[in-house]
């Protein structure tokens, strides 16, 4: 047998992850998943993880050669499209914080246009249920900042969805808000169960 060979088939990923949102001061100590199903943002329609790095590369010698690479910056987000349009997920894509319980998951509520400010600060933990139903694998933003122009396409055969962009921030604790927990992670973390 030539080419790629599969290793272990109950770490193929297939499917849609979860998406779970929580207050990010009250849960900043934890590097553990604590949010739970009910803090989902519901039905996805895709669900991306980026992790960026900005290299520098030094070059020396006649005619210029590369002989090293260093990561300059670093950023990590979560980018998906929410299909459930209510109140609690407007506001969390107009980077309103909706965990203090002013909006729902309901058809009740508003999300006011225009004066934008800084995004509040939330929780973006991401679980993902491989295929065999019993490995997980979890991705956690601790003080995630949402961006997102909102974009709405209402289609005759297909579900709108709603971008939004989890943005991580930095978590540590040479922050203000941040915890000692995140000192060698700073990001988030990704690990597996």
């Amino acid at each position: 047998m030539s080419g790629p060979v599969t290793i272990d088939t109950s770490s193929l990923m297939i499917g849609l992850a979860q998406v779970r949102v929580g207050a990010s001061a009250t849960n900043i100590a934890f590097t553990a998943p604590v949010l739970s199903a009910s803090d989902s943002v519901g039905a996805m329609a895709d669900v991306k993880f980026v992790g960026n790095t900005d290299w520098y590369k030094h070059e020396a010698g006649f005619p210029l050669l590369e002989d090293y690479t260093v990561p300059i910056r670093e950023g990590a987000r979560i980018e998906c499209g929410v299909e459930e349009g209510n109140p609690f997920n407007f506001a969390l894509a107009y980077g309103i914080d909706p965990t203090g319980g002013t909006y729902a998951n309901t058809h009740s509520g508003e999300v006011v246009l225009g004066g934008r400010t800084a995004p509040a600060y939330v929780r973006c933990e991401v679980t993902y249920t491989y295929p065999n139903g019993e490995n997980y694998m979890y991705i956690i933003g601790p003080r995630a900042q949402v961006t997102a122009n909102i974009e709405m396409e209402f289609q005759k055969e297909s579900n709108a969805s709603v971008p939004i962009m989890f943005e991580f921030k930095t978590a540590d604790s040479n922050v203000s808000g941040g915890s000692a927990v995140w000192d060698n992670r700073p990001l988030g973390r990704i690990f597996w169960s």
